[in-house]
């Protein structure tokens, strides 16, 4: 019997799925593993967690591994690719393949099908493929020019939005709390932590969530005003990939979309009103299914 193994290398978590030809035999999470955003040292403790997590909830050895697929973010580019794969051989056996996340998330959602799917997690991309196999992307070019609608996109708004607030005498208290969050009981401390290289805005989404949950104007506008902007990439995607009256297939995948309610709402009716036909899942595929679909060869 043959094993295999599919990962998705986030930049908060990383899901691993083991799997033989038909069933799923066990799921392990990791820490954040995009080598791009956190480094090798970090990647690799988060994948060799996961990947020995799956293992052993699937009862194999890791050098039993037939065949092993990554998606991880930056993983078209062969030298995120080198590095990656380099890690996990050091860990399971047999072919290693790493690919962008987007890849996976695809598969997961139409499973070598055409369709759109848009990822919105730590960052944001959209990706699409044709009855042909052409295929498009939008967004995902990083924090500083793009990855709108992110979680990312989405903290670092709504400290903008707070600190104009701040500056006009109007200090809000759910500013003290994503303070709280960052560790910051001074103002000093907040923007020196805002400002700094490795800011983790992402880190600020779950009590932007619950924030919004609660009735916050504020944060209800920005998650609104993010699926709005997911969908903007949705559109430029099925605009370059599908023909015009063309109906499309379209999946959401990510942190994003799973945890806030308001930004899938704002998502399926602005792309409703940019593109006239689509057929809307409105569940939220696991990327790495797609994965480990990939890995087995499918």
């Amino acid at each position: 019997m043959s094993i295999f193994l599919g990962i998705d290398g986030g930049g908060t978590k990383t899901s691993c799925l083991v799997g033989d030809e038909n069933a799923e035999l066990g799921r392990g999470v990791g820490g954040p593993s995009n080598v791009i955003r956190v480094g090798e040292g970090p990647a690799r403790d988060s994948l060799t967690q996961a990947i020995t997590q799956a293992c052993a909830s699937a009862q194999v050895n890791p050098k039993d591994i037939s065949r092993t697929c990554i998606g991880m973010a930056g993983g078209a580019r062969p030298q995120v690719a080198q590095e990656v794969k380099k890690i996990a051989s050091e860990i399971v056996a047999g072919k290693v393949e790493v690919v962008g996340d987007m890849v996976i998330a695809l598969e997961a959602a139409f499973h070598g099908g055409p369709g759109v799917v848009v990822i919105a997690g730590t960052g944001s991309i959209a990706y699409g493929r044709n009855v042909a196999g052409e295929t498009a992307r939008a967004g995902g070019w990083g924090f500083a020019i793009s990855d709108e609608g992110s979680a990312h996109w989405i903290g670092r708004t709504v400290m903008t939005h707070l600190m104009r607030a701040y500056d006009e005498g109007l200090r809000k208290p759910l500013l003290e709390r994503l303070m709280k969050v960052w560790n910051a009981s001074t103002m000093d401390q907040m923007i020196i932590a805002a400002n700094a290289p490795s800011a983790d805005f992402p880190m600020l989404f779950p009590a932007i969530v619950a924030a919004a949950e609660e009735g916050e104007t504020l944060v209800c506008e920005v998650l609104a005003q993010a699926g709005s902007e997911l969908a903007m990439l949705a559109s430029a995607v099925v605009l370059r990939v599908l023909g015009k009256g063309e109906a499309v297939r379209v999946a959401m995948a990510g942190g994003v979309f799973r945890n806030a309610a308001a930004v899938r709402r704002a998502f399926y009716n602005e792309l409703q009103r940019l593109t006239s036909e689509i057929q809307f899942n409105d569940s939220v595929v696991e990327p790495v299914e797609g994965a480990l679909w990939l890995a087995r060869g499918s």
